[in-house]
């Protein structure tokens, strides 16, 4: 069984740990490795994603994953992050943030779910999807270049854990699935683009 899948099942299993990567063998190295920005690689994910370390009143596992659901914080197109999202979910009487992921103005992922539990960004479509919000206000804003580069990274990372095939059927906005205009009409646009970028780092 790969490390990757061991770990997944792991977690599946309701652990809510990651044992020490030096149990299961990985390289030290990698273990250790950091961005710039301070990001440590996503044990599961293998990308660079940065902990925030949030707490959750309570979360439930979601068992099935099928799709990938972009979102924008639509409200502000300030370089908001996670920790100030989690903040608004909770004062609106939810358990945290309902994004599994945030990804800044600069590119920088930030952790919001644990990945695999159930999210609160898409109405009667959470138990089936996982959320990524790319920071910003896209009817009006484009996407920074850095925010579409870690996106697809990210994406692709996701399709790869989950088994997608990263296609419009698997990678979809907001307004796809309820009444809204999230993520933006310039980031939906882009989603054709970003889905071409995802493939080819899958």
């Amino acid at each position: 069984m790969r490390r990757r899948d061991f770990l997944k099942n792991m977690i599946l299993l309701g652990t809510g740990t990651v044992l020490l990567p030096q149990v299961w063998g990985m390289k030290a190295a990698e273990a250790a490795w950091k961005t710039e920005s301070g990001s440590n690689n996503d044990p599961l994910l293998g990308i660079p994603v940065k902990e925030t370390g949030l707490e959750f009143s309570y979360l439930e596992n979601r068992s099935t994953t099928d799709a990938i659901i972009i979102h924008h914080v639509g409200n502000t197109n300030r370089d908001v992050s996670a920790a100030e999202i989690h903040r608004w979910h909770q004062n609106n009487g939810w358990s945290g943030i309902g994004y599994h992921f945030v990804i800044r103005k600069d590119g920088t992922i930030e952790r919001g779910r644990p990945m695999d539990m159930l999210g609160a960004h898409c109405y009667e479509h959470n138990w089936h999807t996982v959320g990524v919000n790319i920071v910003g206000a896209f009817d009006d804003n484009e996407p920074e270049p850095e925010q579409l580069i870690s996106a697809a990274r990210l994406l692709a990372a996701l399709c790869r854990y989950y088994g997608l095939a990263p296609n419009q059927d698997t990678i979809k906005g907001h307004r796809d699935f309820n009444n809204t205009a999230c993520p933006g009409q310039l980031l939906y646009d882009e989603l054709p683009h970003l889905i071409d970028m995802t493939a080819k780092q899958y």
